[in-house]
């Protein structure tokens, strides 16, 4: 793949704006936890949340996937494992401890866990390990300290360390080689159920539902799904030629998975057997991998040029991310004295947060330190459309 691929590029943006509205639906969806949960929750907000938290997270995966097989070609692999750590360990480690902490304070102080002290004696605080304050708090990555929305970002790099491990024996024994020649013979019906049946059969047979360890699974495999097939152009004809098709059974796939959540795990909770936990495993990943293909499609068909807004949007997306969760649950949180109602607080948390980003992105942009601590390039490195 010889040519920037624009199409990718508006994704990355796209999913990772459509990110911010998921994370503001979770402070007013009803019944699913979070940080800080506004008084004005709404029950049907859960299908369309469903929707999109289907194949977001691995959408990007999948992306950065194939970003990392340009990148990986592009400069020497020493090279590729230096600037992943530099851009993304350094925009972790500043987030958790600069962050992500709002949050933390917002959350105590709704739950009644804090004492009645400013955010600043809380901070302080923050960083004594085994202060008393943080004794209900301790499943983070050091006692009360998690990279909490920042997870993606850390998961990325031990995925893009781990492929490195399954590619490099993989291409020296030429059999890397092999399996993109097999990739190349792929029809509609295998690029359909392979990748579903290979995921379904790892949720089985690996992972319990709803386990940590699912998440990762799907995100490392979409991660190679991305690095796997993303240059192969049969993929990209066939995503294409077929993006109504994908649409069509996607709708029909996501009413299967929405009736089932409802009407059974809703009442239920999950499946109770082998046989229940099959059909479960399978509606969720057709449903998901579905879309996936229908949204591939028709962004190869619509968007693969460039615009002159585009490369300014690829830039913001990696502090608009690392920001825009914090500035959510804190706005969310003092909003509430107002008692805007339940139209009018949703919108006003949508224009601070989106604001906040782009004046915190405007002054990230301009200043080198801030550069380096939010993931930007400083200087001339190759691009990488993570």
């Amino acid at each position: 793949m010889t040519t920037r691929r624009y199409d990718l590029d508006w994704l990355r943006v796209l999913v990772f704006g459509l990110l911010i509205f998921y994370h503001i639906g979770m402070v007013y969806v009803a019944d699913w936890g979070f940080h800080y949960k506004s008084v004005h929750q709404a029950q049907w907000l859960k299908s369309l949340m469903i929707w999109v938290n289907q194949w977001r997270i691995p959408l990007l995966f999948l992306i950065s996937g194939i970003a990392m097989r340009f990148l990986v070609h592009k400069v020497s692999l020493l090279r590729f494992v230096g600037l992943r750590t530099l851009r993304l360990w350094v925009p972790l480690l500043f987030g958790i401890w600069v962050i992500v902490p709002p949050q933390l304070y917002i959350e105590m102080t709704m739950k009644g866990d804090l004492p009645d002290i400013s955010y600043w004696q809380f901070y302080r605080a923050f960083f004594d390990l085994s202060h008393p304050y943080f004794e209900s708090y301790l499943s983070g990555v050091f006692p009360h300290v998690d990279v909490n929305h920042l997870w993606y970002i850390r998961e990325l790099w031990y995925f893009s360390m781990y492929l490195l491990l399954f590619y490099l024996p993989l291409k020296l024994t030429g059999l890397f080689d092999g399996m993109i020649k097999i990739l190349a013979q792929l029809n509609i019906w295998t690029l359909l159920l392979v990748p579903m049946f290979i995921m379904s059969m790892l949720s089985l047979a690996v992972f319990p539902a709803g386990s940590e360890g699912m998440r990762k699974a799907v995100g490392f495999s979409f991660l190679c799904w991305g690095f796997l097939i993303g240059w192969e152009p049969r993929f990209w004809l066939l995503v294409r030629r077929s993006r109504r098709l994908f649409l069509l059974l996607g709708l029909s796939s996501f009413v299967v998975l929405i009736v089932y959540y409802h009407l059974v795990f809703s009442v239920r909770g999950a499946a109770t057997n082998n046989w229940e936990r099959l059909a479960e495993v399978l509606v969720v990943n057709c449903n998901r991998w579905l879309w996936i293909l229908m949204i591939l499609g028709h962004a190869a068909q619509y968007l693969n040029h460039n615009h002159k807004w585009l490369k300014y949007l690829n830039q913001a997306v990696y502090p608009y991310y690392i920001l825009h969760q914090s500035i959510i649950v804190v706005s969310a949180f003092y909003l509430a004295s107002f008692d805007l109602g339940p139209i009018f607080e949703p919108v006003v948390v949508i224009v601070i947060t989106f604001v906040g980003c782009a004046l915190g992105f405007e002054i990230i942009r301009r200043l080198a330190p801030l550069r380096l601590l939010f993931g930007l390039k400083i200087g001339s490195v190759p691009e990488d459309k993570r």
